[in-house]
């Protein structure tokens, strides 16, 4: 009720403060309407008489002035006339105006004074009149002079009357406007407010119930008042929808596991639940490449989260790794069919090789992929750039990998595939097109940005179709899965469940879920009795001394974050200058995607910042920054990770970043503290990290030194609280959610 009474007062208040300012302006131009109308009509009777009335004072007349006074005076709304001489005495009046005018007024001496019209509206006995005096000019010894004034007096009270009128007229007028729009008002809000409200007032009791239901459709229909509160509720439902699926699956993964998951439980896992099935992979970076040391042909490791990942996975089962050749040497150890058996030292899985040209190699990923596709899922201020002919050799590219796997799928009903990263988004879809019965996941290594962003993308449409042909789309936290939603939502027709995280279309399911990607704890193993003498033979290595030692582990790349890392430190030393000379911070840096301006610019720039800073707090045998550039094997890093006091992850933008759970992996004696980026996806599963905003160079430096003098109690507390999360949920508990995801779909 107090509501609707202050509805109806503002109404009233709006509505009488817009007629009565139309109102001002209606009755302002009505009055000075009719004043202009009683000038306009005395100028007239003015010159109509004047040439008469000089003739008769001339001539003294004034007998016929008299009559013609009276006969004029009659006239309807006027007062009557008067005839003054020159000193401003009255020579004829009539009779009516005779009483009121003893003496002249104002206005006629100052028209003889000035020898010009004068006006104005006065008042004579309580009477509102308008005045009107013109100077009257003889002629008649061919020099002009002045010999009196002709003087007006009009009726002027009926225009007051009519404002008054109008102003009655416009007060009515303000009630039954008034009265009508709170009537209509009312009316809407009951049928257009009211009602949804209630209706989502009952749906909202539902959800307390713990009946996750979609919003009831009539409550979008009725306009734009209610987007705000359908917004928030639609959050909150995501939100509920997200808990609730991940507390069943959590009860699901408890029910099924009973001890922590390593490679012989994986493989005893997909030997049950495959039988005899293949596990396909197809990426963009191959997991090992072939490269010239000399004479020589080695194997290396390339750089990369993903291969860190997925090669733990792929030996602990029986597949093929379909993937780009990228190594100089590749071409020379593969079979007829491209393929070789990885890795050399203990093969266990099969790895298919893609040759492509440097066109479509420049186009496709340098270009479309890393130019376009990556910054615009990063959003860290590098402007995306789309090319048609870029997109053109991206879809060429695409469908060579699909043809590659479909030739090995041949003989394989129902084959289980697992598609990487942005680089091969079409391909789900030109699978799908020759082989319906595959079971296709495809995993988005990177984040997913929200539709208003991904919608600057000339070809969105197409990249939604080309992942929506997959089984199981799979990111790496729940909020990247809400984007992507949402950006289905906005360009696509579609049937989405928020419940089920799942989006129909044509008949096709797609299931979407969070698999946070994590590492094999086994991998980074590393006998820590000598680590003081390990410490030593690293920092003599190096050619430092220091007392503390952090690290860091990244590609080079700008959503990284490296330079300001680097600024964090230098403002650390600044701020707390008792660690300069006993802080020094290790830097590896593997170059990345040199083909591409941005990336030999930053580079660039993260050689010249360190440069910069060492030059400035350097000593004998101290360098607050030592930058490793170059590709090393995790053989080489995994010493420094566990010698390290602070690992430093400072992504302005990262999918997971699992260099964060590599160090704590590698930390057996929980030793050392994590400070990691807010905006990487690993900050949402360490909570025990010192989690930093890596645009903020003061807390930055706050977090240095935070890390640095936490009580050692607490940091063994906290890296075991990490470590024990990367134990429970590490790389093969990974694949087997997303293969039991993928065969329940």
């Amino acid at each position: 009720m107090k509501l609707t009474f202050r509805l109806i007062f503002s109404l009233f208040l709006g509505i009488t403060i817009v007629v009565a300012i139309f109102s001002y302006i209606q009755i302002t131009d009505e009055r000075d309407r009719l004043q202009g109308e009683i000038e306009r009509r005395s100028i007239i009777l003015a010159e109509t008489l004047k040439e008469s009335i000089v003739t008769l004072i001339e001539t003294g007349q004034f007998d016929r002035l008299n009559r013609i006074l009276e006969k004029f005076g009659s006239r309807e709304r006027l007062k009557g006339v008067a005839v003054f001489d020159a000193l401003g005495n009255v020579i004829s009046s009539n009779s009516s105006l005779k009483s009121q005018i003893s003496k002249p007024p104002v206005e006629v001496i100052n028209a003889l004074a000035e020898k010009s019209p004068k006006s104005k509206f006065i008042k004579i006995d309580k009477e509102k009149l308008y005045i009107y005096v013109t100077p009257l000019f003889s002629e008649a010894f061919e020099e002009e002079y002045l010999i009196g004034a002709l003087a007006f007096f009009q009726d002027s009270s009926y225009i007051d009357i009519r404002v008054k009128e109008l102003w009655k007229q416009n007060l009515i007028r303000l009630l039954a406007l008034t009265i009508s729009i709170v009537a209509v008002s009312i009316i809407v809000i009951k049928w257009n407010i009211k009602a949804p409200i209630v209706r989502m007032a009952e749906w909202l009791k539902e959800l307390r119930k713990g009946n996750i239901n979609n919003p009831p459709s009539d409550i979008y229909v009725k306009g734009d008042i209610l987007a705000p509160l359908v917004k928030e509720v639609t959050s909150l439902i995501k939100t509920l929808s997200m808990i609730k699926a991940k507390a069943e699956e959590e009860e699901r993964l408890r029910a099924t596991s009973n001890s922590l998951w390593n490679a012989e439980k994986l493989k005893e896992f997909i030997r049950e639940e495959l039988g005899n099935k293949k596990l396909y992979i197809l990426s963009n970076r191959e997991p090992y490449m072939h490269v010239r040391d000399g004479e020589q042909i080695k194997c290396i490791v390339p750089p990369g989260g993903l291969v860190t990942a997925l090669d733990p996975v792929m030996k602990a089962c029986d597949g093929v790794w379909i993937a780009h050749g990228a190594g100089e040497a590749d071409r020379e150890v593969v079979d007829r069919d491209d393929k070789i058996k990885v890795p050399p030292e203990r093969p266990s899985y099969t790895l298919k090789r893609i040759w492509l040209t440097k066109e479509e190699e420049k186009r496709y990923y340098y270009g479309f992929s890393n130019e376009g596709l990556w910054p615009l899922c990063h959003i860290t201020y590098v402007r995306p750039i789309f090319r048609k002919d870029d997109w053109i050799e991206y879809q060429r590219v695409n469908e060579k990998f699909a043809n590659a796997l479909l030739d090995e799928i041949k003989e394989e009903s129902s084959p289980l595939v697992l598609v990487q990263d942005y680089h091969l988004a079409l391909v789900p879809l030109l699978i799908k097109q020759k082989r319906p019965d595959a079971k296709i996941a495809l995993f988005w290594h990177i984040p997913w940005p929200n539709p208003e962003v991904f919608g600057i993308c000339p070809w969105a449409r197409e990249i939604l179709i080309g992942m929506l042909a997959a089984n199981l789309i799979g990111f790496h936290i729940q909020f990247y899965c809400n984007n992507f939603l949402d950006t289905v939502d906005r360009f696509l027709e579609s049937k989405i469940d928020w419940e089920h995280f799942s989006i129909e279309r044509r008949g096709h399911v797609t299931t979407v879920r969070p698999f946070p990607i994590s590492v094999s704890i086994e991998d980074f193993a590393f006998d820590s009795h000598n680590k003081d003498e390990i410490r030593k033979k690293l920092l003599k290595e190096l050619g430092i001394k220091a007392d503390y030692i952090a690290v860091g582990v990244d590609r080079i790349d700008y959503t990284k974050g490296i330079l300001e890392r680097f600024l964090g430190i230098e403002r650390f030393l600044e701020k707390y200058p008792e660690f300069v000379g006993k802080f020094s911070f290790i830097q590896f840096g593997s170059p990345s995607r040199t083909h591409i301006k941005q990336y030999r610019e930053i580079m660039e720039a993260v050689e010249e910042l360190a440069d910069k800073i060492n030059w400035k707090f350097q000593g004998n045998s101290y360098k607050p920054i030592i930058f490793l550039k170059g590709h090393y094997p995790h053989s080489k890093i995994i010493p420094f990770y566990k010698i390290a006091d602070v690992c430093m992850v400072t992504s302005l933008h990262d999918g997971m970043n699992l260099v964060a759970k590599e160090f704590v992996a590698s930390k057996d004696d929980n030793s050392g503290m994590l400070i990691l980026s807010q905006f990487a996806g690993a900050s949402r599963e360490f909570k025990d990290a010192i989690i930093i905003n890596p645009y903020d160079i003061e807390s930055l430096a706050d977090a240095i030194y935070e890390a640095l003098t936490m009580d050692e109690e607490e940091k063994r507390e906290k890296m075991a609280r990490m470590r024990a999360y990367i134990i429970e949920r590490n790389i093969y508990r990974w694949i087997r959610d997303i293969i039991v995801a993928l065969v329940s779909v």
